[in-house]
């Protein structure tokens, strides 16, 4: 007998999971549509953004095991999830393990830049990532990504005014053109090229 699956839904900026040990009614969720951000908060107000999760993705993965949470999980878009049944199908278990394999990875792959490269070189890395999301849109112009100055800072663990520096040399440079809440990746070759070079750290 196939279990039903709940199907829930959040708005953009709605905060799904907080800090802290899961509760018995916490579940795991997989991203339908929309993207998630899960992100650490520090006590002066300073977000880093840990993972994105887009469609097909898994988070909130600690209920399984009643582990602390340590990040706040927040609807970055209109969101789409279903909770997977605490009894999941192997092939399910089989997906998730496969998913925090590779946000495992990803995550050792963002130590390393914010170990080695400029925040220059971060923010392209940054640009790149949030372009292959719900985020970004082809449009007549190009490829627009809708992001905050906030939102970028958290994504390269920086502040907004700093990153707004950044931004600015990056459009200065060719790379994008950057306006009120959205930035046109002009030369995403370029920015890949600069994603790829390590730098001279911080």
């Amino acid at each position: 007998m196939i279990q039903a699956r709940e199907t829930v839904s959040f708005k953009p900026g709605e905060v799904i999971l907080y800090p802290g040990v899961p509760g018995p009614r916490d579940r795991v969720y997989r991203v339908l549509q929309g993207l998630v951000r899960l992100e650490a908060v520090d006590g002066e107000g300073n977000a880093l953004t840990l993972r994105l999760v887009r469609p097909g993705g898994y988070f909130g993965e600690e209920a399984l095991f009643g582990l602390e949470r340590g990040y706040f999980a927040e609807a970055v878009t209109e969101v789409v999830a279903e909770t997977l049944p605490k009894e999941a199908p192997p092939e399910e278990v089989k997906d998730l393990l496969c998913h925090l394999s590779q946000a495992l990875s990803n995550a050792y792959r963002r130590i390393e830049r914010l170990a080695t490269q400029r925040l220059k070189n971060r923010m392209a890395a940054a640009l790149l990532e949030l372009s292959e999301t719900p985020l970004a849109k082809e449009e007549e112009e190009g490829l627009v990504l809708r992001a905050t100055h906030d939102e970028l800072a958290a994504a390269v663990g920086s502040v907004r005014e700093t990153v707004t520096k950044v931004i600015g040399e990056l459009a200065r440079e060719g790379y994008i053109r950057s306006g009120y809440g959205k930035i046109l990746l002009k030369d995403i070759r370029g920015l890949e090229e600069l994603a790829r070079s390590r730098g001279d750290g911080r």
